[in-house]
């Protein structure tokens, strides 16, 4: 790029579009971003300017041209809410720009990439767990991110997640995202992409055990002084066991490492969601440290739930294993409104209000279900349920529900549904008790 464009675009603009520059936030090989207001939704926003000189042909400008095409085009399609969403893009006066959520506070991954700087297990195990949902979504729509790395995963300041940077992604059946000659970032390349191989999910889902690994232990996976020899330890080296680097690393959070991280792509998970469900028993694993009532005890008191007088003991005890239990205090929110959640929900102590708006529609006991929206793909909540008094909560994963045998699952359909129906019908007693 000439040095008098480079000067140019370096230059902070006052308008782009009919957004009003605030200030620069950001900058990066492909362009810089900056804080911007948009008038027509009321809403902050960052925007992405391109580098790309309009007059040039050279190889940098194409490849940053390819990139903004395939973020406009493909990211433009995702919604998913740990995915950052693209709200607009356009060219002005040979600016190439795309407006994304702004997201006040928000920091990469990369800042935890230190061994003085971990993250606690549990929040780490809840953001991988986001993670693979969200690849799992772009997967099912034939996208493979290929730069899974740490500064492309946003964590907000409430913890939750946002993928970024969807710029080199390939989309099955397309042309538009097939851009050459860029790869992705060398340390968290699968060994496939490393020999420029036919790419899976599997490949992001190896990119995403890299950063896990990274993450527990500070260290990447494999540092060879130079790219070659980087490059030629991902693809024939094991990298050091996470316990030799820290202690304290639950099994299976470290056998998560392991399998991700795979040579082989068909022996990896195979899907985002298989590697949600592995991190969900993981943080279950975490949970059962803190859990003040043992496992027979949790079994005990369901026995004697009408929800489970149906289910053989085996049955219980593998919806145990695919649960978690918590306890509300009183009035606490435990589903919001318009929320994507795909898990469900068996009230064991307590009592619960069900709000539409601002309105009681109805009154929920020990032994009433909610979270029926988990059962359509992407349903948002149409219901928000608030705990009446202190209350304990059985919250059973869709993920997970689909890892327990055939009998469990067809039972736990059977009786969540009846229950529903009977409750809809008036039959189902929503009275104090």
């Amino acid at each position: 790029m000439p040095q008098s464009a480079a000067n140019g675009l370096s230059k902070v603009p006052n308008r782009i579009g009919k957004y009003e520059i605030i200030n620069e936030i950001g900058k990066g090989t492909t362009g810089n971003v900056y804080l911007s207001h948009d008038p027509y939704y009321g809403r902050d926003v960052a925007i992405k300017v391109y580098h790309i000189d309009a007059a040039a042909d050279g190889k940098e400008a194409s490849i940053a041209r390819k990139m903004f095409f395939n973020e406009a085009h493909i990211v433009g399609m995702l919604q998913h809410p740990n995915i950052l969403p693209i709200y607009d893009a356009g060219e002005e006066a040979g600016k190439y720009y795309v407006v994304m959520e702004h997201v006040q506070g928000a920091r990469t991954l990369g800042a935890y990439c230190r061994p003085d700087n971990l993250l606690p297990l549990e929040d780490l195990v809840k953001i991988i767990f986001k993670c693979a949902k969200a690849l799992h979504y772009a997967h099912g729509r034939g996208l493979i991110h290929r730069d899974i790395k740490p500064n492309n995963i946003m964590l907000t300041p409430d913890n939750d997640v946002r993928i970024i940077d969807f710029g080199i992604a390939i989309k099955e059946g397309s042309k538009v995202s097939q851009i050459r000659g860029i790869a992705g970032s060398p340390s968290y390349m699968s060994p496939e992409q490393v020999q420029s191989g036919e790419l899976s999910p599997a490949s992001d889902l190896y990119s995403l055990g890299a950063v896990l690994y990274e993450l527990l232990t500070g260290f990447r996976p494999f540092r060879g002084s130079d790219l070659s020899k980087l490059l030629n330890q991902i693809v024939y080296a094991t990298p050091a066991p996470v316990h030799t680097l820290r202690t304290n690393i639950p099994e299976e959070l470290e056998e998560v490492v392991a399998i991700s991280m795979q040579k082989e792509p068909i022996t990896r998970y195979q899907s985002g969601a298989a590697m949600a469900a592995a991190m969900t028993r993981v943080h279950q694993k975490l949970q059962e440290g803190i859990n003040k009532i043992d496992a027979q005890e949790h079994f005990d008191i369901l026995r004697r739930l009408n929800f489970f007088h149906d289910f053989s003991q085996r049955e219980i005890r593998e919806l145990l294993r695919a649960s978690e239990w918590r306890e509300y205090g009183a009035d606490e929110e435990i589903v919001r409104e318009g929320d994507l959640d795909d898990r469900f929900y068996i009230l064991v102590s307590g009592h619960c209000i069900v709000e539409r708006g601002s309105r009681d529609i109805a009154r929920l006991r020990a032994g009433n279900c909610f979270g029926e929206s988990g059962y359509v793909r992407n349903a948002r909540r149409n219901a928000t349920i608030r705990s009446e008094d202190p209350a304990t909560i059985l919250t059973v994963s869709a993920t997970l529900l689909e890892q327990v045998s055939t009998e469990c699952q067809l039972r736990f359909t059977k009786v969540f549904l009846q229950a529903l129906i009977e409750r809809l019908q008036g039959q189902g007693s929503t009275a104090a008790t």
